[in-house]
């Protein structure tokens, strides 16, 4: 049975819709549609978020039907407002201070549109070609920033849960390969108590025990006591188990704060223990000019996280996990025929990332963090990074002398935990206010907060990733914090 005219066009038109060298007008007219509707989308910006609800959200998306499609770009762009764009979270507002998410740097953008339209694949050689030294000269860059000296390697990531995941999945197998026969369940993973918890997720997926990671104490400044994770070692050992890796954070999630990195990799060292640094929220600081030292002791870990799209303002996503030791890597080295088999597929000696990743098919990141690297240079990025965490000591400074609002301690990086006071409010009541004033701004759309618990109070958070912020801009966000307490306790009151 022979197709219809009316098939054959319609055929026709969607093949037109494949990127092909006879189709780079229609392409070159839907890139520019599309940047032209972000820019106008900018340009109706007026604070972070609208604040819609979730079923207000949800309505739209679910009365479009998949089956019909609009066959125009421009309709569909519409479209896309209603759905999403009118009430999307913009990361560039300076009332913007809940979660690590970040405003992005342009040369990241222009490569996010190169590496999309030409679609390669970073698992194999020959499905790339020039992008695997791209990345392995970035890998090589960032791990010698990191001190991790001539043998040191590491591969691109989806983000920091998967370097996580990599980082501890080669401290687990390099104990198998120095002890044969080793009992999952007798290895155990020691880090503070405000690690993160893709830490413990790894240790889930890695088959260990439940009970496997066991967190240490952490000091006023909510940085690992090396003498709490002395007593936890010893404890493991006592226990006729084995300390499979240590955990250090670069930078918590909570509070921004950084292990002493020095002396907690002296102790995971005397014990045998491998040491995974998650640096990936302070990871950015290996381009700063003035705050580099926060890092010291980084370049006597065995494996690091680093999250670009975080203090290196990069889109989503871009991450990498270095290593000391390049052979560590074989760890998640398989052979398969159709991807790197052993006689090389006929590309000698072709360079396969596979060999180095938990993935397969993955995108070419690094070429986002390579092009702005070219275009601006690292003390450009570091500025940046300098910049949010002079505000953030900007503003904790200020605060404290307000007493109008509690702040936890200084920060280190750029975060910040503040609530509000309010007078004859007991601390149950005070811990019920941190929610309800959260939400309130969040209808009110000017200013967007995280919250956390901590040692079973609850605080409001700050985290400050926009270079262009001023400290006017956060007393604005804490004044709206203020103002959203008095206008609950009101209406309680009522």
């Amino acid at each position: 049975m022979h197709p219809s005219p009316h098939d054959l066009s319609s055929l026709s038109s969607t093949r037109r819709q494949l990127l092909h060298p006879q189709h780079a007008t229609a392409y070159a007219d839907a890139a520019h549609l599309a940047i032209d509707h972000v820019t106008n989308a900018l340009g109706r910006v007026r604070g972070p978020v609208t604040g819609l609800d979730p079923a207000r959200a949800a309505a739209p998306v679910h009365e479009v039907d998949l089956d019909a499609p609009l066959g125009c770009t421009a309709q569909a762009l519409s479209e896309l407002d209603r759905v999403w764009l009118d009430d999307t979270v913009w990361f560039h507002e300076p009332g913007y201070a809940a979660h690590l998410n970040c405003p992005v740097l342009i040369p990241a953008l222009v490569a996010e549109a190169v590496l999309s339209a030409v679609n390669p694949s970073l698992d194999t050689f020959d499905q790339n070609v020039g992008a695997t030294f791209v990345e392995r000269h970035l890998v090589d860059w960032v791990a010698a920033r990191a001190g991790l000296g001539p043998r040191a390697d590491g591969v691109f990531t989806s983000g920091g849960t998967q370097s996580n995941l990599q980082g501890l999945h080669l401290a687990r197998d390099q104990v198998r390969s120095r002890r044969p026969g080793t009992d999952l369940a007798r290895l155990r993973v020691l880090t503070s108590v405000d690690a993160h918890v893709s830490v413990e997720r790894a240790t889930r997926l890695l088959g260990l025990a439940p009970d496997a990671v066991r967190t240490v104490a952490v000091d006023e400044r909510r940085r690992m006591r090396p003498d709490a994770l002395a007593r936890a070692l010893a404890e493991v050992q006592a226990q006729g188990a084995t300390t499979m890796a240590v955990v250090a954070t670069a930078g918590t999630t909570d509070h921004g704060s950084i292990d002493p990195l020095g002396p907690v990799a002296g102790l995971a060292r005397a014990h045998g223990a491998w040491l995974h640094v998650d640096a990936a929220y302070g990871g950015g600081l290996l381009v700063s000019r003035r705050h580099r030292h926060l890092l010291d002791g980084i370049e006597l870990a065995d494996s690091v996280t680093v999250d670009f799209h975080k203090t290196w303002f990069q889109p989503v996503s871009c991450s990498a996990v270095l290593v000391r030791e390049r052979d560590h890597l074989r760890h998640v080295t398989f052979r398969a025929d159709y991807l790197n088999p052993a006689d090389g597929g006929g590309a000698t000696r072709a360079p396969n990332q596979v060999d180095k990743s938990l993935q397969t098919t993955r995108r070419f990141d690094a070429l986002k963090l390579w092009m702005t690297l070219r275009v601006m240079g690292a003390d450009a990025i570091g500025e940046h990074v300098d910049a949010v965490v002079d505000l953030a000591r900007s503003v904790h400074a200020r605060l404290e002398a307000d007493p109008r609002i509690e702040v936890a301690a200084a920060p280190e990086l750029s975060t910040l935990l503040v609530r509000p006071v309010v007078p004859g409010l007991d601390a149950a009541q005070q811990d019920a206010l941190v929610p309800r004033v959260r939400a309130a701004l969040w209808s009110g759309g000017r200013s967007v907060v995280a919250a956390t618990v901590v040692d079973g109070r609850r605080w409001l958070k700050l985290t400050l990733l926009n270079p262009l912020a001023t400290p006017e801009d956060i007393e604005a966000v804490v004044a709206d914090v203020v103002e959203a307490a008095r206008t609950v306790v009101a209406e309680q009151a009522a």
